[in-house]
């Protein structure tokens, strides 16, 4: 067959963290005949060539390049592309990895919309990828009609003739933003570019030491000499004009402007941030002209303002300004409805931790001056918030704990002025209003792929910021108590995290979690062979699942039926009892997922005691002297076997 993708992977000293990248090639889903790894090795000097020449031993898809160090990843991905016979070029780097289903989708995505490049949805562990770029599927997308612009990074899917065509390589040597240079002029030659957003294709890493290349300081003066490169191809396949402008823009927000911003230029040595800076301030005043900045958010705007007219002290204290700004949501409901969650909050955001408060009736005013002060400036950018509100959003996104997969959910929202000091939560009084948001997002959870905790965050823009936040917290007290739910075959619980209180979604929930230990006696009733109750427990009506009844000597099971209950209410357990179901005490267990490849089992809180040709709703015997002993004893057995079973298998496969 031909080798429809070859993954290309620059390689220097990357130690254990290239496994999970190694791993992860290969669990690909693409048939191991349609695809090809090169690994090239530029000079490490750490264990890795050994391990990948053992690699490239043991598994045909795998092939290693070593080279002498060149000193950056521009050189060992041409090394790549020169070696690959795929169709489509895909660039990896050696501590991130794929989704298993990546090259598969990637390329027939790629393939379905002739396209030269196919950007695939990513997912940032502890470090920063696009978001609103993955917000939907763009199978034709331009540098116009899609942010494009917000993924630099090389971690995509090229067409190998494209590439050859066009004569397109990365720049060599020991250098900065090779990667924004080579996208950039791919994305403006392409004849398509196509996103694919509805599966998580890249897993961007930050290692835990923090030692990826792109986490390093780096030299100022080297770093904007490259990135005039990355402006310099704009110019050459762009005409002046707003589309110019729009992408220029791109590098003066992302590369200087929010590097000069709140806590990220705060963080900085002085020494450090006034090298910056000056840097900064050259390149503005060099390359971008007044449309540039004009499209900027407020904040963004003032920033660029200052930093043109060189005013450093004045952009650290605006930073220090800008520090204490931060959202926050408040949960105002959660409850099951129609099969899906509905998830009530209001949004807003808050200054030294109090809501802000703006002018009210403020109109749009362009910043046609330079801010004389940062009073000044902070009172424009507040007159400037107000008189957007009306472009305010509020957005409900899932994130997956361990992956950091993220999607967005649907959310309807109404925007509302509250005067300052209404609500009784610390704001001020006097003039002015609070800015806030009302929202609805309609959680679907079968939609979610795999299972894991999701957390609930909240990403608000207004004015100037575009910020996110964990929804919650909510005292004990007030936080609404929604049942686990069946969704898609599998039980789903919505949670309040402690000792945080924010919300949370577990997409695995088993046991008591569940909720089912809290049946009550009195909420079971047996007529005959009917046995039916009340479970603190959401499903789509007619849901079908298994009962287990356990005796010392004997299990039996039964099919039931899920019922619909009003909302709050639960759902009915309808079942009719084998009839083999003889003299004694009988333990319940009930599955709610009897679908799944590994049903689960959840003992609930009541037993059945026959006898006499009547079935009676009893209390769950409790075991007693050398019973409960032995019970103990297998309790701790069981439990000392799942701790060393691990070690075990470890030891098993490092033979």
């Amino acid at each position: 067959m031909p080798v429809k993708v070859s993954v290309i992977v620059p390689v220097y000293n990357p130690g254990i963290y290239i496994e999970d990248c190694i791993s992860s090639l290969q669990r690909q889903s693409l048939p191991p005949d349609e695809f090809e790894a090169i690994f090239v090795d530029d000079g490490s000097t750490d264990e890795t060539p050994a391990r990948l020449d053992r690699l490239a031993a043991e598994d045909p898809r795998m092939r290693v390049i070593h080279q002498e160090n060149s000193g950056w990843s521009g050189k060992p991905r041409n090394v790549g592309i020169a070696a690959a016979r795929g169709e489509f070029v895909m660039f990896v780097d050696n501590d991130d990895y794929l989704g298993d289903e990546a090259l598969e989708r990637m390329y027939d995505y790629g393939v379905a919309n002739g396209a030269d490049v196919v950007v695939g949805k990513m997912a940032g562990k502890n470090r920063g990828v696009p978001v609103e770029l993955f917000r939907r599927n763009h199978p034709r997308a331009t540098v116009e009609n899609a942010p494009l612009i917000d993924s630099l990074t090389p971690h995509k899917m090229f067409r190998r003739e494209f590439l050859d065509r066009i004569g397109l390589r990365f720049p060599e040597g020991r250098r900065r933003l090779e990667d924004h240079v080579f996208v950039t002029e791919a994305y403006l030659r392409a004849e398509n570019v196509s996103v694919l957003s509805d599966y998580v294709c890249y897993y961007h890493i930050r290692r835990d030491d923090a030692s990826n290349a792109g986490f390093q300081r780096f030299d100022p003066v080297g770093y904007f000499k490259n990135l005039r490169e990355a402006l310099d191809v704009v110019e050459r396949y762009t005409e002046p004009g707003a589309v110019r402008d729009r992408l220029f823009r791109r590098w003066l927000r992302v590369e200087m402007v929010e590097r000069l911003r709140a806590r990220r230029l705060l963080a900085l040595p002085d020494d450090y941030r006034r090298e910056l800076f000056t840097e900064i301030h050259k390149v503005v005043v060099e390359r971008f002209g007044p449309g540039v900045a004009a499209g900027l958010q407020p904040t963004q705007q003032v920033v660029a303002a200052l930093t043109a007219a060189d005013r450093y002290d004045d952009v650290v204290a605006f930073a220090e300004w800008e520090a204490g700004v931060a959202p926050r949501a408040t949960p105002t409901g959660v409850e099951w409805r129609d099969g899906a969650l509905r998830v009530g909050f209001t949004a807003e955001y808050t200054s030294a931790r109090k809501p802000m408060t703006f002018p009210e009736g403020a109109a749009h005013t362009p910043l046609a001056d330079t801010p004389k002060n940062v009073e000044e400036a902070v009172a424009w950018v507040g007159a400037q918030t107000a008189a957007r509100f009306g472009q305010a959003t509020a957005d409900l996104l899932l994130r997956e704990r361990t992956s950091s997969a993220q999607y967005f959910q649907p959310v309807e929202f109404t925007r509302e002025t509250v005067p300052a000091g209404d609500g009784g939560d610390g704001a001020e009084g006097g003039e002015g209003v609070r800015l806030v948001l009302h929202a609805t997002a309609t959680v679907d959870p079968a939609t979610l792929p795999g299972t894991g905790v999701w957390d609930a965050v909240v990403r608000v823009k207004l004015g100037g910021w575009t910020k996110e936040c964990r929804l919650g917290p909510l005292p004990r007290a007030s936080r609404p108590e929604p049942y686990a739910g069946i969704a898609g075959g599998r039980v789903v619980l919505p949670y309040w995290t402690e000792p945080h209180g924010n919300l949370s979604l577990d997409t695995a929930v088993k046991g008591k979690r569940t909720g089912l230990d809290r049946v009550r006696r009195t909420d079971v009733t047996v007529s005959g062979l009917r046995l039916s109750a009340r479970l603190p427990l959401h499903a789509p009506d007619g849901t079908g699942v298994r009962l287990r009844f356990t005796s010392p000597r004997r299990t039996l099971e039964a099919n039931a039926t899920l019922t619909g209950a009003a909302e709050g209410q639960g759902s009915r357990l309808e079942s009719t009892l084998p009839a083999a179901l003889p003299r004694g005490i009988w333990r319940v267990s009930l599955c709610l997922a009897p679908d799944a490849a590994e049903p689960r089992w959840t003992g609930l809180s009541f037993a059945l005691r026959g006898g006499g040709g009547t079935m009676q709703v009893v209390p769950i015997p409790r075991p007693r002297g050398p019973r409960k002993l032995l019970g103990r004893a297998r309790r701790v057995l069981g439990a000392a076997r799942r701790r060393v079973a691990p070690l075990v298998n470890g030891m098993n496969g490092r033979r």
